[in-house]
């Protein structure tokens, strides 16, 4: 057996001897991989001994495991566990170490991969998917969030049944609308089921449905475009939150090289997090950006500030890794690139210590615009270092171009002038 950190001799039987105990090495050799601590890794293998015994308690077997179980574990055992031995009792914890074991057994064809859709309703979302990709151009996360919710739509009209759009009636929409935003009443939920839907029947309408008394029921929250003025820092601020990365954080020359970037270059987080050590030419001084939010290849010119913040950072705080991404984890699982939410904690801490409080990553990339407009730059220009699609997007920057204002603002009435 291979070696596992020390547990509570009941736990430990749990997991040795219950049954998913042929899959333990598999286990041990991801965490071993990853280099998790000792102390983690414990965790995660008393967690897994926990879901064992839980297992062996309503005899399921290991080849009807399935995402459902793990659920149903989280749900309906942990809030009445009087499991003894100290058994791992957090669920989020429980969760992170579960959802491997299903890997670990797809992997060695124990259990079944997750049944594809199939069906009308999924040949429907399949040409879908491929007009949004194809004919918008839009990013795969985009897609995955509106298929999500127009899956639920046709769903619960035509469940088993072809997908025939002339039968969606305008009280179907309505009480649809109403069942989604009794799950999650927010602003932001009802604005994106009332464009997903939209932009949904507008593609319809393109195979010949006539979907107007459908988009007629369709409203959405006040939400004026271009309402508000963006929010960028003043030099200032741009001074005390790049002099906050001190030493005494525990990486410091990682934050200082990503908020360079976003305020620099004007790179959103997820340009940051896929940011590839080829895409850097230092010769040229260029980096390239691929897979864009607009689905495009940009190159664009690397300042010397910046470049002197990423060589810091990779000669002296990277760490050792296989992984090709620039900016990679420092603790476990390694040899992997730090995500989305990473990134954007390191800019929010940034803001938090400097007491800033529009901590967002896109204050950096309002910041740079502002900045191009108030040294004289064009609205064109500022599209082209954000590299938005269309002019619109960045027709807000012109409420703070004060020269152009200034002189088309008509006198106060009753002023001398």
């Amino acid at each position: 057996m291979t070696k596992i950190p020390a547990l509570h001799p009941t736990v430990r039987a749990w997991l040795l001897e219950g049954p998913l105990s042929a899959h333990v090495p598999a286990y041990v050799a991801r965490l071993r991989r990853g280099r998790y601590a000792t102390n983690t890794s414990g965790r995660c293998l008393n967690g897994v001994a926990h879901f064992a015994h839980w297992m062996s308690m309503c005899h399921l077997p290991v080849h009807m495991l399935d995402e459902g179980c793990i659920d149903q574990f989280l749900r309906y055992h942990l809030p009445r566990c009087d499991c003894p031995g100290g058994a791992l009792r957090t669920p989020r914890e429980l969760h992170a170490a579960l959802m491997p074991v299903l890997g670990i057994l797809r992997a060695g064809h124990v259990i079944a991969q997750p049944p594809a859709p199939a069906g009308p309703i999924a040949d429907e979302l399949h040409n879908y998917d491929a007009h949004m990709r194809d004919a918008r151009g839009l990013a795969s996360g985009t897609r995955r969030g509106r298929l999500r919710i127009v899956e639920r739509l046709l769903v619960a009209k035509f469940a088993g049944r072809p997908v025939v759009i002339g039968e969606l009636q305008t009280e179907d929409v309505r009480r649809f609308i109403a069942d989604q935003l009794d799950s999650l009443g927010t602003i932001s939920n009802a604005i994106t089921i009332a464009s997903t839907l939209r932009a949904y029947l507008r593609y319809r309408a393109t195979c010949g449905d006539a979907v107007q008394p459908l988009l007629a029921v369709i409203a959405s929250p006040a939400h004026w475009s271009l309402a508000s003025l963006p929010r960028g820092l003043k030099p200032e601020e741009v001074d005390r939150l790049l002099n906050s990365f001190t030493d005494a954080l525990t990486s410091p020359r990682r934050g200082y090289a990503v908020v360079r970037l976003a305020l620099d270059l004007g790179l959103r987080s997820i340009e940051i997090n896929r940011l590839r050590l080829a895409d850097i030419d230092w010769r040229m001084g260029t980096v390239t950006l691929k897979r864009t939010k607009s689905r495009r290849q940009d190159v664009l010119p690397l300042p010397a500030a910046t470049g002197r913040a990423l060589e810091a950072y990779l000669r002296h705080e990277r760490p050792k890794t296989s992984d090709g991404a620039v900016f990679v984890r420092h603790i476990a699982p390694y040899d992997e690139p730090i995500g989305v939410d990473a990134i954007r904690r390191v800019v929010r801490d940034a803001f938090r210590r400097v007491g800033i409080p529009h901590g967002r990553t896109h204050a950096l990339r309002h910041t740079l615009a502002c900045r191009i407009v108030n040294q004289g730059g064009s609205i064109k220009e500022v599209a082209d270092v954000l590299r938005h699609r269309s002019l619109n997007t960045s027709l807000i920057y012109a409420k703070l171009d004060h020269g152009a204002l200034a002189g088309v603002a008509l006198p106060w009435p009753g002023s001398a002038q």
